[in-house]
């Protein structure tokens, strides 16, 4: 699942593609793409792109709905369209009057300020993914998003502490869910984790001033690097360009059970935490 340096790198591709066009049309190919407290894509004809950004793990569309076909949101603000990419989800814009393929879930038809036409695809393989267009008062209706957890790049020393306090889960499974920060996944938690020398299973609330210090540094390096790497690649993730990510080649523990650690020289090994796969350094990592 794209975590938040790949949707960070999609949003960031994406921005120049649709940034001040026009959705003049759209249509919805697989109902089960679209959340129930949603607005319907064809709704959202006639407003105007006006930013591309990120929360968490989930990609946003900021709409002017000054020009709403549909005229009950003409005075609507702060009106957004969030897709969750999930597994297999991918946004790319294509020449206008480009068929949809066999993955695509849902078109938007769209115009920029020069005129010219284009298509955006919401391609989704495994169609796990999700799409929730509406106000803020719609968006504060969906659990996932009322929930989110702070941005971790944006979390200063303390407030990382608070969020620690009296979690006596593991740290990895602390740093996974998305109601303690939001847009880390199994791949960040691990290099993370590897990078702070914290061993995975160890209660949160264990660890000291010093360790969640660290850690919470070494998070935002790790994810200040991928970003900067346009994320990882492992099976289907592409920008919105086409382009694959560079991380994954600077993987210090993620997928290389058996390989010999980078820093010590011993063999990495598995485990599972959380239900979730996870490899460290027995020896680094305490």
């Amino acid at each position: 699942m794209p975590e938040l340096p790949e949707v960070e790198t999609v949003a960031r591709t994406l921005r120049p593609h649709v940034e001040g066009c026009v959705i003049t049309g759209a249509t919805l190919l697989r109902d089960s793409s679209l959340h129930p407290l949603s607005l319907r894509p064809e709704d959202l004809q006639g407003c105007v792109i006006t930013g591309v950004s990120r929360r968490g793990k989930l990609l946003l569309l900021e709409l002017d709905a000054a020009q709403a076909a549909r005229a009950e949101l003409r005075g609507a603000t702060g009106l957004r369209l969030a897709l969750h990419l999930r597994m297999t989800g991918r946004l790319m814009t294509y020449a206008a009057h480009t068929a949809p393929g066999p993955h695509t879930r849902c078109v938007f038809d769209l115009t920029d300020a020069q005129g010219r036409e284009r298509r955006l695809f919401f391609d989704d393989v495994r169609a796990f993914g999700l799409l929730l267009a509406g106000t803020p008062q719609t968006m504060q209706q969906w659990s996932f998003w009322r929930e989110l957890g702070p941005e971790p790049l944006e979390l200063t020393d303390a407030a990382f502490s608070a969020r620690l306090d009296g979690r006596n889960s593991a740290i990895k499974a602390v740093l996974l869910d998305q109601k303690v920060i939001a847009g880390v996944g199994n791949i960040y938690a691990d290099e993370s984790l590897f990078a702070a020398g914290i061993d995975p299973r160890r209660k949160a609330a264990s660890l000291s001033a010093a360790q969640r210090s660290r850690l919470l540094r070494c998070l935002k390096d790790v994810l200040e690097l991928s970003i900067s790497q346009c994320g990882s690649s492992i099976r289907d993730y592409r920008d919105a360009n086409g382009n694959v990510g560079a991380f994954q080649n600077s993987f210090a523990v993620y997928g290389r059970n058996g390989q010999a650690c980078k820093a010590c020289g011993r063999a990495l090994e598995k485990i599972k935490v959380a239900g979730r796969a996870t490899v460290y350094c027995p020896h680094c990592q305490k």
